[in-house]
């Protein structure tokens, strides 16, 4: 039997893959074929995991994973809508208008709800073309690259974003159905420009533009939800980098969102596997595995360099608000990861401290906010983060989000020559009629 093992060879800043026989020969020496990566990553996840003596029924993994999924939907929503108010203020600022911690609690003076930024608004739109590309493919037994789906479903934000209404035919998203996923909540530039202009061509292969805005990472971490029940990190981190890539064409501003979708599914296997392993150590690992699939492209080592400067300052004694100020304001996508990496590191386990810490800073508070709501929302669970459901019920389109959650873990549960039907789930994923 073979013994699959990583070993770190230092060659030029390259990691090497060593595949050895049980007898210690090695048969591979790869410092490029990723594929090949993959996966034996994801054969030494599979052994480590069916090591464990105790096996969880399918129905507890799918409680938890609910859990988790919906933790990290909803803890995004959360960190974003409790940033967007200041989203565009100055630190002092802040303090002057909410008090010495800053904002802390949802502001609902507007509308008497917590309002959610464009920033929920896409990641919704990404988790509903996961699962559209996912019935198209079991029902007609292939699916095209999970990209093309994404791309339509941000075309559809998009025409909800300029007032134009599109035809029934070109729907493919159930939540254009809903007003408060259509209103224009501070949407991106970038991202409107490019889903206007690119038609979807744009790839880590293909950059479109030299954009490394935030709006590319702070969307996809259903990418990360959707992946993780099938045990595929590096799909997640793959699809997460083709996502940001369809609108943000720098390295700095795909890379980042196939971090986030790479920890978010690495958190979640973590916790399905009840291996309890520390955030600090599935950061470290995410970021070996973001090395090794990335680190030939072009400013791959800022990219490092800001997420290492993150793990070191949430384990040294800082106030906060200083800490952030080294690194950045979060308008460009790795100031805003690390961020939000530094917010959940150090609040690992105190949800409400570290979206709060996340939010309060001269810069983008809404998408560190909610990257930062994400991470912790997948670790923690939303049992752990609103048990009694007295936060969530305070949110715009609360109910989109849970049942979206509910759908990522659930799947299609139809296939092309079988016999069930789910008319509910037709309605959603086929019909996109579903909320009208």
């Amino acid at each position: 039997m073979f013994n699959f093992l990583k070993k770190k060879v230092n060659s030029h800043n390259k990691n090497s893959l060593i595949l050895l026989t049980s007898d210690g020969k090695t048969l591979i020496n790869s410092k490029t074929d990723v594929f090949l990566k993959s996966v034996l990553a994801e054969f030494n996840n599979a052994v480590t995991k069916n090591s464990g003596q105790n096996k969880l029924s399918e129905k507890e993994k799918n409680q938890i994973l609910l859990d988790l999924v919906s933790g990290c939907i909803f803890g995004g929503a959360i960190g974003d809508a409790l940033g967007y108010p200041v989203e565009f203020m100055k630190y002092k600022s802040i303090i002057n208008e909410y008090g010495d911690e800053g904002i802390t609690e949802f502001d609902l003076r507007h509308s008497g709800k917590a309002e959610i930024s464009d920033d929920t608004q896409m990641t919704l739109y990404t988790a509903n073309a996961l699962l559209y590309g996912e019935t198209r493919g079991a029902l007609r037994g292939i699916a095209g690259p999970m990209k093309g789906y994404i791309f339509a479903a941000y075309q559809n934000w998009y025409y909800s974003q300029i007032g134009k209404d599109i035809p029934k035919i070109g729907r493919n998203s159930w939540i254009y159905n809903y007003e408060i996923l259509r209103e224009s909540r501070a949407p991106g530039n970038t991202c409107l420009s490019a889903i206007a202009a690119s038609g979807g061509s744009g790839s880590p292969e293909n950059e479109i533009n030299n954009s490394k805005g935030c709006g590319g990472v702070m969307r996809v971490a259903p990418i990360g939800c959707y992946y993780a029940k099938y045990g595929k990190t590096f799909l997640a981190a793959k699809v997460g980098a083709e996502a940001a890539a369809l609108t943000h064409g720098h390295p700095l501003g795909y890379i980042t969102a196939a971090f986030l979708s790479c920890l978010v599914c690495e958190i979640i296997k973590d916790k399905l596997a009840e291996r309890k392993t520390d955030l600090l150590d599935l950061v470290n690992e995410t970021l070996e595995i973001i090395r090794e699939m990335y680190c030939e492209k072009l400013h791959y080592n800022e990219f490092e360099d800001i997420i290492k400067k993150a793990i070191d300052l949430s384990g040294e004694i800082h106030e906060d608000a200083d800490a952030i100020s080294q690194l950045g304001e979060g308008w460009v996508a790795e100031e805003a990861l690390a961020i939000a990496v530094y917010s959940a590191l150090k609040y690992k386990d105190r949800f409400r401290k570290g979206v709060i810490c996340a939010v309060n800073h001269n810069g983008d508070s809404d998408s560190t906010g909610a990257i930062a709501g994400n991470i912790l929302g997948a670790y923690l669970g939303l049992s752990a983060i609103d048990a009694d459901g007295s936060i969530i019920n305070k949110l715009e389109a609360y109910d989109v989000m849970y049942e979206i959650s509910q759908d990522l873990v659930k799947g299609c549960e139809m296939s092309e020559f079988g016999k069930y039907e789910d008319v509910k789930w037709l309605s959603k994923y086929v019909y996109c009629n579903y909320g009208e």
